[in-house]
């Protein structure tokens, strides 16, 4: 006879073949049978239980249901030698608190884990796992039924990064980070404003430093529960979605922190990391290495990825430090690193990793995105794994960013002498899909915002950054801004205190984010500047010699020949009055955007709205414009007839 409460073990979520699939590595909704999961067996309710640690001796649930004690909830292993151990517990239900006691059979470990796939986590500095379900009644279907559309590689994306943390803060309560529900209408309505087409969110997984802006995750199943529930997450997703924004989460799979109530030696044996510190440990960020070449952890990453695409409606991943992954020597010096088994310096298993990776999110979720930050020259990365790509859908362009913002920094007058800065983008900007960052890693850490990077005086500033944000709109590549940016923050970011609002009671400030506004809906409008941003057809150089102005003049062109635009960008604070351009077709040429524009905090210097073409050759091409140039702006233009 059963005592009331004490453990069943005659209740799976597991069948064989999820068993075969975990072993292999192949199975990627491990979150559907593993964790905790609320449920009734026999018209008794209760939570199953289900943790892998191979190698413990004894596993038990400890939890405010029963003291946190060892003895009274015991686990049973399965006999299947996949190292899951498992229990129903009856009574036991949503919101309670629990770890794993894990006894390790090595006889020199026993401790408290909280749960990998614990679906809610308690606040940090506090550290248990809650049993949670997922239930949401969504209201983003005609978003979902659409999304393929608006995350294609022809569309328009613009991306608002934001660290939920520090967007906004509620002043009279003691300063404190708004809630997902607060968040919901505050952020929809701003990123509206800006014309934006996705947020992505730098980490959300729970993370027990909240000065790791959750990069040292630590939760791979959880949304962090500083800001609310599960539910509560979900909510302000559907609200973003119902406003035909698209949602990119920021993903974690290259290490984890050290925290001993976390994934690292789990049952007493580097379990989810390597085991060499030479592999599995990363002096640079002091955490460790998941170990994808054991394929039970490489199921456990690839199920968490899938577990956001699933149950959260998320739109793409950002997967981070991508370089650190690809390079068995990344950031170590001779004899710290291990060769691979050809003795080259790449590494075999997330190699494979990431092809896995790519193959089983858009076999499900064909109408998705996912994107490296990969940092070197690494070939392919967003090319299929069936021709040996990685499979990304799109890499961020650091080299892009990198030489982008060193040019911008120099003063204008020595500009002529580093105009390659401004051009050599172009000659690799097609051999991968690439993003445009300005992240959030630019404006920390003492580089300072993107406003301090600019030269000159205050109107100078103001003046660069508008030309900044015009280049990268009318570059190819998608887009992605850091959050303070379009309001031309003077500081630099800081995760302790919200953007500085009320710079946005400054015209030049409201001028920078009217600009961006501006730049975003062109940007959605003319498929010129989106639909072949990743096809050398879509680009056309009309001029990049001319260093000695600083200025550089380029075409960008759509699927029809009516679609086109063209840029013209003045890197210096003088303005040309007659600046030549030559132009493929005659008649009037619309402005369809002016960074010197009064309206943006400019002089207000233009073009009267239009130039009319002139039967004088120019640049090779059969027609010129004769053009007004403000200071360090952009202008962009489009034909208005054809003849």
């Amino acid at each position: 006879m059963r005592r009331p409460h004490e453990p069943r073990y005659d209740t799976s979520l597991l069948t064989d073949h999820d068993i075969y699939l975990f072993k292999e590595g192949n199975h990627f909704d491990l979150h559907d049978k593993l964790g905790s999961h609320p449920m009734t067996v026999d018209g008794e309710p209760g939570t199953l239980f289900a943790v892998w640690a191979p190698n413990a001796a004894a596993v038990s649930v400890v939890g405010d249901f029963n003291g946190w004690d060892v003895e009274s909830h015991p686990l049973a292993v399965r006999l299947d030698s996949s190292g899951i151990w498992e229990g129903f517990l009856p009574g036991i239900g949503r919101g309670a608190l629990y770890k794993y006691h894990i006894v390790s059979a090595t006889g020199e470990y026993r401790g408290d884990k909280g749960d990998p796939f614990a679906r809610f986590w308690e606040t940090s500095p506090k550290t248990a796992s809650i049993v949670w379900d997922l239930d949401y009644a969504w209201g983003d279907g005609d978003w979902m039924a659409g999304r393929g559309a608006k995350n294609a590689l022809d569309a328009p994306l613009s991306i608002y990064e934001v660290h939920l943390g520090s967007f906004a803060r509620e002043m009279g309560d003691r300063y404190r980070s708004l809630s997902y529900l607060e968040l919901a209408d505050r952020l929809t309505e701003h990123v509206l404003a800006c014309g934006f087409t996705h947020v992505e969110f730098l980490p959300v997984m729970e993370h027990p430093f909240f000065g790791s802006w959750g990069y040292q995750t630590l939760g791979y199943f959880a949304p962090t529960s500083r800001f609310g529930t599960p539910q509560e997450f979900m909510a302000l997703i559907d609200r973003l979605h119902q406003a035909g924004i698209g949602v990119i989460l920021d993903w974690v799979p290259s290490h984890f922190p050290t925290d001993g109530h976390g994934l690292s030696y789990f049952d007493g044996t580097h379990l989810f990391e390597h085991a060499d510190p030479r592999r599995g440990y990363h002096p640079d960020w002091n955490c460790y290495i998941f170990n994808t070449g054991r394929y039970e952890v490489r199921a456990f990453l690839i199920s968490s990825a899938m577990f956001w695409l699933s149950k959260y409606h998320i739109d793409g991943l950002r997967v981070d430090a991508v370089a650190s992954m690809l390079y068995l020597d990344y950031s170590r010096k001779d004899g710290e690193w291990i060769p691979n088994i050809h003795g080259g310096r790449e590494n075999l298993d997330n190699i494979t990793f990431f092809q896995k990776l790519n193959e089983a999110a858009y076999t499900r979720f064909p109408d998705i995105q996912t994107m490296a930050e990969e940092s070197t020259a690494w070939p392919m990365v967003s090319r299929p794994p069936y021709i040996g790509g990685l499979g990304f859908g799109m890499k961020w362009n650091m080299g892009w960013m990198h030489d982008t913002l060193r040019y911008f920094s120099r003063d204008p007058i020595h500009r002529k002498f580093h105009h390659g800065e401004l051009t050599f983008g172009i000659w690799y900007a097609f051999t991968e899909n690439y993003i445009l960052p300005l992240s959030h890693d630019e404006v920390v850490y003492g580089k300072g915002s993107l406003l301090g990077k600019m030269p000159g005086d205050d109107w100078q500033k103001f003046a660069n950054l508008r030309l900044l944000y015009a280049l990268m709109y009318a570059h190819p590549g998608k887009k992605l801004l850091f959050m303070g940016a379009e309001i031309a923050q003077w500081s630099e970011w800081n995760h302790d205190a919200e953007i500085d609002w009320r710079l946005l009671e400054y015209r030049h400030h409201r001028g920078v984010m009217t600009w961006v506004r501006d730049l975003n809906d062109l940007y959605r409008r003319e498929p010129a500047l989106h639909e072949r941003d990743f096809e050398p057809s879509g680009f056309e150089w009309v001029d990049f010699r001319d260093a000695e102005a600083s200025v550089v003049a380029f075409l960008r062109k759509g699927a029809r020949p009516q679609n086109m635009v063209l840029g013209v960008f003045n890197f210096t604070p003088v303005a040309r009055p007659a600046y030549r351009v030559g132009v493929p077709m005659g008649g009037v040429w619309t402005e369809l955007l002016n960074s010197d524009a009064d309206v943006y905090g400019g002089s207000g210097l233009g073009n009267a709205g239009a130039v009319a073409a002139q039967d004088a050759p120019g640049h090779g091409h059969p027609y010129s414009l004769e053009m007004v140039l403000p200071p360090l702006s952009a202008v962009l233009l489009t034909p208005q007839n054809w003849l």
